[in-house]
């Protein structure tokens, strides 16, 4: 959530990071009227309890002094306080709970250079690289290629798990392994410590990772107990440092975690799209910076660069999308996309997101540094894809396809796949 206390202090700004999200800035006055009323209610409860304190040494010393007249008024003064008390602290923790509604309605401050806009149609085209892929045939989709030559099921996964799940075979499961082994060889060149997450996390991880109500319709909730199945192993590398102080002089953490994600995909888009390109379940390499608030922008550079260092290497052509104002979720200060080109649907496609939290997620987790004077402040967090497996291989798969209904394995692949340089299928003769 935001902080509270710069809120107080700047009020005018909140409004107008408001306004340009297209939303109410009348939220902001609401919540100050609530936080006004909040701190009168805490003042009086803590002039309450100091009230009953000092009534309580007044008592010992009214006996001490053999004054029954005096400590018996104290002792029936005394005698109306818990009650009082207890009606001042029900009605503090009522006004709490509203603050705090209201705390998580107010989105993050956004970076200055996050475009103004209306919807997705606003979005920003601020980089292309490669040039769009040309066939001298018609191309198939990647659905029909993996079909057409034995290289996954999609008919067996939905019998067995229902939509949005698959089976891959043989050279396509060991291209989505390739990926997996060549995106982490990429990352720990970089220095990253890498990760292996649990694939569960509890309610309090994933409400400060974003807008728990968003997440609803995307995360799967494990029946009877506090979990969800991790949506990306970014909220598990958040929570991992729940609670923590890091001495200044040990930032930033930058890490770099591999896990399996689970999604719902409930929604707009929905979930019966057969192929790899929306699943419910998919592999992904991701990036996580934890740093202090005055390099966070150093480092949204840098989780740019290693993912399309990424890019490059699998010679893909891919455009970077900024979000607009609307467009960007509450808990970011600037979000973009890496889309790479599909040419089935002679379009681009979301392969990847980058974010700069900053300390929104970690104010919640109660994650901060420990400066060279003794400070505390709470840190800032970024994350990026490094490599989602499934979207990566359509985009493979639709973009090196060959008539002869190969497919050529990029050569940066090649050396995890035992040298091999195409894929040929189980369908067709080698």
């Amino acid at each position: 959530m935001i902080d509270l206390k710069d809120l107080r202090e700047r009020p005018e700004l909140y409004k107008k990071n408001i306004e340009k999200k297209g939303k109410n800035p009348e939220l902001v006055k609401k919540l100050l009227a609530v936080d006004e009323k909040w701190r009168g209610l805490k003042k009086q409860a803590d002039d309450l309890r100091s009230e009953r304190n000092s009534v309580s040494e007044a008592i010992n010393q009214a006996k001490k002094k053999k004054d029954e007249k005096k400590a018996r008024e104290l002792i029936l003064r005394a005698q109306e306080i818990p009650e009082k008390l207890k009606k001042l602290e029900e009605e503090e923790g009522e006004v709490f709970a509203q603050l705090s509604f209201f705390l998580k309605e107010i989105p993050n401050l956004m970076h200055p250079g996050v475009p103004k806009g209306k919807s997705d149609k606003d979005n920003k085209v601020r980089k292309v690289v490669g040039k769009k892929t040309k066939l001298a045939f018609t191309p198939k989709t990647h659905v029909e290629i993996i079909e057409s030559s034995g290289l996954g099921d999609f008919d067996a996964s939905a019998k067995v798990a229902g939509n949005g799940f698959y089976y891959l075979k043989n050279d396509l499961g060991l291209l989505n392994q390739a990926l997996i082994q060549f995106a982490i060889e990429h990352m720990t060149k970089k220095k990253y410590t890498y990760i292996e997450p649990p694939l569960m996390m509890t309610k309090k991880v994933a409400a400060a990772a974003g807008d728990l109500n968003a997440f609803k319709n995307a995360l799967y909730k494990i029946e009877g107990e506090d979990l969800y199945m991790i949506p990306t192993a970014e909220h598990a590398m958040l929570g991992m440092m729940s609670d923590k102080t890091i001495p200044e002089e040990n930032l930033p953490l930058k890490f770099f975690g591999y896990s399996m994600s689970l999604r719902k995909e409930i929604g707009a888009h929905g979930i019966n799209e057969k192929g790899l390109w929306r699943t419910h379940q998919f592999n992904k390499v991701e990036q996580f910076i934890f740093c202090k608030p005055k390099d966070s922008w150093k480092y949204y550079d840098e989780l740019r660069k290693n993912a399309e260092e990424i890019m490059k290497k699998l010679k893909l052509p891919y455009r970077i999308v900024e979000m607009c104002s609307a467009d960007l979720s509450d808990w970011k200060a600037r979000s973009e996309d890496i889309e790479v080109w599909r040419p089935t649907t002679q379009s681009y496609g979301e392969v990847g997101s980058l974010s700069n939290c900053t300390d929104y997620q970690a104010r919640d987790l109660n994650i901060r540094a420990l400066g060279s004077k003794g400070e505390r402040y709470v840190l800032h967090t970024l994350n990026n894809t490094a490599l989602a497996t499934s979207r990566i291989m359509v985009a493979i798969l639709e973009n090196f396809q060959q008539k002869d209904g190969s497919v050529k394995i990029p050569t940066v692949l090649q050396k995890y796949m035992g040298g091999k340089k195409k894929i040929v299928g189980t369908n067709k003769p080698k």
